[in-house]
């Protein structure tokens, strides 16, 4: 079941005593060793496929498993990976040696630095990226001592600390900038690519569905035209020419994917499923599914229980 872990359920997953929790007026904050966090959960050392209400980014060293809104990843030895309270992701560690250190902030936290309300919008935490990277053991190393230091400051009675803290962060997210593809920093996009840009953010804003309550609202090219107030002819031309997918395409594919993680990871009826999708008959959305993937939800969902 997909769902949304607060800080209080994060804070009871992974079984920490008395956690030193930054808290000032301005936001949470806090950085964990993974290695102690993963001897606490020895009984279920796996994070749940959910979105947190809150960032994490962490350093890894050790074999793991990273599902990632809709892609499934693997980090050999080292890695960096950054979460955004928008996007669901879990942890499958591979090997049975894990370490490293992760920290996890609150959007409030960075207002001092007039970019909390900008976070989303950052190379590494943008919807459609994937900000798990694949890091060598100079960069762990170098990387490593940004933690040893919020560690420190955290102990500390330094009266600015959460003023360094919020540097450390900061640091961190431009180390994984650094790492992203020079195309996915790029600020200054063309007329077409712009709208490429926004169609995809729009499509992307639909996702995840967490509820069985929740509807798509856009379904149809002519809705996302009509937001982005350009005619749907327009549209289609452009990404077809951009990406080579039209419209339909993108959102049909879109569409399957958030149908496949809906079988995969709840254990909502293929009729609610449907509905949420904005399907009106449940033979609707089975012949749509059966086109896209090849078999039909009932299926692709029996398949995984084999």
């Amino acid at each position: 079941m997909k769902t949304t872990t607060s800080l209080a359920e994060f804070y009871a997953q992974i079984k920490t005593d008395n956690p030193h929790i930054a808290t000032d007026q301005l936001g949470h904050f806090n950085v964990f060793e993974i290695e102690k966090v993963h001897r606490s959960m020895a009984s279920s050392p796996v994070m749940p496929y959910d979105k947190r209400t809150y960032f994490k980014i962490s350093l890894i060293k050790g074999a793991n498993k990273v599902e990632y809104a809709d892609k499934t990843l693997f980090i050999e030895r080292y890695g960096l990976l950054f979460a955004t309270p928008k996007i669901p992701y879990s942890f499958n560690p591979v090997s049975e040696e894990q370490s490293g250190f992760f920290c996890v902030f609150t959007y409030d936290f960075l207002a001092s630095e007039n970019i909390s309300e900008k976070l989303d919008m950052l190379p590494v935490f943008r919807q459609g990226a994937t900000p798990v990277f694949e890091i060598t053991e100079q960069d762990y190393d170098v990387i490593s001592l940004i933690y040893r230091k919020m560690q420190e400051e955290l102990d500390s009675d330094y009266v600015y600390r959460y003023d360094l803290l919020r540097n450390y962060v900061l640091e961190l997210v431009h180390k994984g900038q650094k790492l992203m593809p020079e195309q996915s920093k790029l600020g200054v996009l063309s007329a077409g690519k712009r709208i490429v840009s926004l169609f995809i953010e729009l499509l992307e804003r639909q996702f995840p569905i967490d509820s069985p309550k929740q509807r798509l609202q856009l379904r149809k090219a002519e809705d996302y035209a009509a937001r982005l107030a350009i005619h749907v002819n327009h549209l289609n031309k452009t990404l077809k020419e951009e990406t080579s997918f039209s419209t339909k395409q993108f959102i049909n594919l879109r569409i399957a994917q958030e149908a496949k993680t809906l079988l995969r990871e709840t254990d909502w009826p293929v009729a609610v499923i449907a509905e949420c999708l904005a399907f009106e008959e449940i033979s609707h959305f089975s012949n749509f599914f059966k086109k896209q993937t090849g078999e039909s939800p009932v299926k692709f969902r029996a398949a995984l229980i084999i």
